[in-house]
């Protein structure tokens, strides 16, 4: 008899986890659904606000590669389990999404799902999306499938091995990790730092990059109800630091119009753009409007210190000597290599040269640091014209143990509270990287 129930129990259980499997792996309903079937007219207006949706979103960052068209994809992304390369995603039916009705598109951007029903690697930004509102979902649409040159390039496969390459596991991470929807208005909050927030929750996915994540390569938070959203993150080789108001390793000391002028000029009193926020820069942030930059720079300083806030504030030190004294092995080396333009005194040329003395990078993990001095920065376009001030790679005139030195300096210098790394953490990173390119990024919608 007891035996007998046990089955009983053991069957239910089986059927229940059954039923929840079947119901995680249903397509998603979509607010599209009832909406009329093929690609709807489209007004100039329509397009326009979706071309700006686009720019808000850096879809044509991650969705080209710099020998191909814009938004025909290709560009390999490298995840913890493989490689794995983004899609075309311009209106061609055959190898594009020009077969995408509104329902489509929108399970995609914000469930994460295919037309055919395979479930999206969250390397797109699809829990982040989630926050786009239904009038931005159909603008977007109505540029990509209007707006949009229709390109034929076949999609490559993934370099994920089996049986990690399996895709229905992915709807059980989005059950786990990507639950929400439309950004709801806080009451509490004026109209301005709203904005704020749904640009950067949502189209922005800030947190996709300055979030950190946890073992299923989740972001641990997706909105500002969490100290760890936004508190800085290790990914792909850089750290992309904290834009809450930590007292060192984040924006504390600059004020809403630094953050404005940090995401219209790429660059100013404190830092300059590098690694992936250079193409944020370069296909985004310079063309957003005044209005939607000070809305984000109102919301992040809104944002109180974060989760990794665990230093003091940086101050100049009255008296500190400049780097032509004193004995540390890499003295000699920032003398020679860098004073020349961050000074002896690692103050910079502002805006043109960022300061190295109180700069958020020397402050958190190296791998910032270490991958800018081994491949340089790339380079930024602003307003058309390509940058002529670009840090250099020194990957061939310094080894291992001399850029471990000579970061070990500044991290030191100044006030500056970073960690010291080593030549092994030089070298790994020396493998893992290559050259920032110094080309004209061309990938620009214009």
């Amino acid at each position: 008899m007891k035996l007998k129930r046990l089955g009983l129990i053991v069957a239910g259980l089986v059927g229940a986890a059954a039923v929840a499997t079947v119901w995680l792996l249903r397509t998603p309903a979509s607010t599209f659904d009832h909406a009329p079937a093929g690609k709807p007219a489209a007004s100039a207006d329509l397009i326009r606000q979706g071309e700006y949706v686009a720019r808000l979103g850096d879809c044509v960052a991650c969705h080209s590669t710099p020998d191909g068209a814009p938004f025909s994809g290709g560009l390999a992304m490298a995840t913890p389990v493989g490689k794995i390369y983004t899609t075309n995603i311009t209106p061609d039916d055959e190898t594009g999404i020009g077969r995408y009705t509104l329902a489509d598109f929108d399970r995609a951007v914000r469930h994460g799902v295919a037309r055919d029903g395979h479930r999206l690697y969250p390397a797109m930004p699809f829990p982040s999306y989630q926050k786009l509102s239904d009038e931005d979902v159909a603008a977007l649409y109505a540029f990509m499938m209007h707006g949009v040159k229709p390109v034929s390039r076949q999609n490559s496969p993934t370099e994920i091995p089996w049986p990690l390459n399996m895709r229905w596991p992915l709807a059980l991470w989005s059950a786990a990790f990507s639950r929400g929807g439309p950004y709801q208005v806080q009451e509490s909050q004026n109209a301005l730092w709203n904005r704020g927030a749904y640009l950067v929750e949502g189209p922005g996915h800030c947190g996709s990059c300055h979030t950190p994540r946890g073992l299923a390569f989740n972001e641990k938070a997706l909105d500002a109800d969490s100290q760890d959203y936004l508190a800085g993150a290790l990914l792909d080789g850089w750290y992309a630091p904290s834009l809450r108001n930590d007292a060192n390793t984040g924006i504390s000391r600059w004020s809403e119009e630094d953050v404005v002028t940090f995401l219209k000029q790429g660059r100013n009193q404190h830092a300059v753009v590098f690694g992936s926020m250079t193409d944020a820069f370069n296909n985004s942030t310079q063309f957003m409007s005044d209005d939607d930059l000070r809305a984000i720079a109102h919301y992040l300083k809104a944002l109180p210190p974060g989760s990794n806030n665990r230093s003091s504030t940086w101050q100049y030190p009255q008296g500190t000597a400049t780097a032509d004294s004193g004995n540390h092995p890499g003295r000699q080396t920032y003398m020679a290599r860098c004073s020349s333009c961050h000074g002896a005194d690692g103050r910079g040329q502002t805006p043109w040269i960022p300061p190295l003395a109180g700069a958020t990078s020397m402050q958190v993990d190296a791998s910032s640091s270490i991958n800018v001095v081994l491949n340089g920065s790339a380079r930024i376009v602003a307003h058309g014209v390509p940058d002529a001030y670009r840090m250099p790679p020194y990957r061939k005139q310094l080894t291992d143990r001399q850029t471990a030195e000579v970061l070990n300096f500044i991290r030191t210098s100044w006030g500056n509270q970073g960690a010291e790394t080593d030549a092994k953490a030089v070298g790994e990173l020396r493998e893992k990287t290559d050259p920032a390119s110094s080309n004209v990024i061309i990938l620009q919608m214009r």
